[in-house]
C-alpha cells in the first residue's frame, strides 16, 4: 500500500479545499494519485452539493467589476457571512462579475454559458465550489450599464476586499467634460445612491399603480383624521411631493450636504466640467435583499 505522507496529503488540500480527513482518504482509495484523488472528491462533492443546493442562501456578496466607461454588479449568495470571507468564494465572485458583462442582466443565460476561458459552464463551476466549501451558493442575480460618452461611477460599501461588499453601486453619467473630474463626481452619486435607497431615477420609473395606491392611502389617512374628500384631496399634493423626494433619486436631497436636491446637484455638476451631465442609469443591490430567509432555523 502506497505511504500517504503529510506533504501529499497538503498539496491535495490546496488543489481541492477538501478537509484532511477527505484529502487522506481519497489518496488512499487512489494509491496515492493526487490527480486521481482530485477527481474522486470532485465526484464525492459533487453528489454532496446536490443535498447543499436546496439551503437557503442569503449571506456572501455583492461584487463590483467596472472600466471607465462600463461596470458590471453581480449578488452571489452563501449560506453563512463565514463563507462570504473565504478567499475561494472570494475569487469565485470576482471571476464571475468579471464576465457578467457579456450577459446583459440575464443571470439564467449566464449560468447555463462558458464563457471565455472557463473550462466549464458557470453552474458547473459552482456546484464543485459548493462541494468544496460545503455550503450552498447562488448567483442571484447580475447587471450592467453603460455609457457612449461619460464614465461610469462606483462604490461598495461594508467592503470585505476590493469590490466586494454588501452593497453595490454603479451610477452611468452621459457627458462630454471634464473624465476626471465626472469620475469623482460619479463616486459620491454612487455613495449617495448606496444610502438612500432610490426607487427609481425620475417620477416617469416609478409603477403607476403603486403611484396611484400611495395618492388613495394619503387621501384615506387625511379623511381619516377628520379631513373632507374636498380637503384631503388639496392635501395629498402636499404628500405626494413629499413621497416623490423619498422614492425619486433627481428629487431627493443629496445625502453628502443634505441641502442640495439631485437635480440641481446635476446643473452644479454640468457647470463644474464644462458639458452637460445626465444620470442615464443606475443599478443598486444590496445583499439578501427580498429573500424569504423564514425557513432558516
Amino acid at each position: 500500500m502506497v505511504e500517504i505522507t503529510a506533504n501529499t496529503v497538503k498539496e491535495l488540500r490546496e488543489k481541492t479545499g477538501a478537509g484532511i480527513m477527505d484529502c487522506k482518504a481519497a489518496l488512499s482509495e487512489c494509491n496515492g494519485d493526487i490527480e486521481a484523488a482530485v477527481d474522486y472528491l470532485r465526484k464525492k462533492g459533487l453528489a454532496a452539493a446536490s443535498k447543499k443546493s436546496g439551503r437557503v442562501a442569503a449571506e456572501g456578496l455583492i461584487a463590483c467589476s467596472k472600466t471607465d466607461k462600463s461596470g458590471s454588479l453581480i449578488e452571489l449568495n452563501s449560506e453563512t457571512d463565514f463563507v462570504a470571507r473565504n478567499d475561494k468564494f472570494q475569487q469565485l465572485a470576482k471571476t464571475l462579475v468579471g464576465v457578467a458583462g457579456e450577459f446583459n442582466g440575464d443571470v439564467e443565460a449566464m449560468k447555463v454559458s462558458k464563457p471565455n476561458g472557463f473550462s466549464k459552464t458557470v453552474s458547473e463551476e459552482i456546484v464543485e465550489h459548493i462541494a468544496v466549501i460545503g455550503e450552498n451558493i447562488n448567483l442571484r442575480r447580475i447587471a450592467s450599464i453603460s455609457v457612449e460618452d461619460g464614465v461610469v461611477g462606483s462604490y461598495v460599501h461594508n467592503a470585505t476586499a476590493e469590490n466586494l461588499g454588501k452593497i453595490g453601486v454603479l451610477v452611468a453619467l452621459e457627458s462630454s467634460g471634464d473624465k476626471e473630474k465626472l469620475m469623482n463626481y460619479g463616486k459620491f452619486l454612487a455613495m449617495h445612491i448606496a444610502a438612500a435607497k432610490p426607487e427609481a431615477l425620475e417620477r416617469s420609473d416609478l409603477d403607476p399603480k403603486s403611484v396611484e395606491q400611495e395618492r388613495q392611502i394619503f387621501i384615506q389617512q387625511s379623511i381619516d383624521s377628520g379631513n373632507s374628500p374636498e380637503i384631503a384631496q388639496k392635501m395629498v399634493e402636499g404628500r405626494m411631493r413629499k413621497f416623490f423626494e423619498e422614492v425619486v433619486l433627481l428629487e431627493q436631497t443629496y445625502m453628502i450636504d443634505n441641502k442640495t436636491k439631485i437635480s440641481d446637484l446635476m446643473n452644479q455638476i454640468s457647470s463644474d466640467v464644462g458639458a452637460s451631465v445626465k444620470i442615464t442609469k443606475y443599478v443598486r443591490f444590496a445583499l439578501g435583499e427580498g429573500i424569504d430567509t423564514s425557513s432558516v432555523e
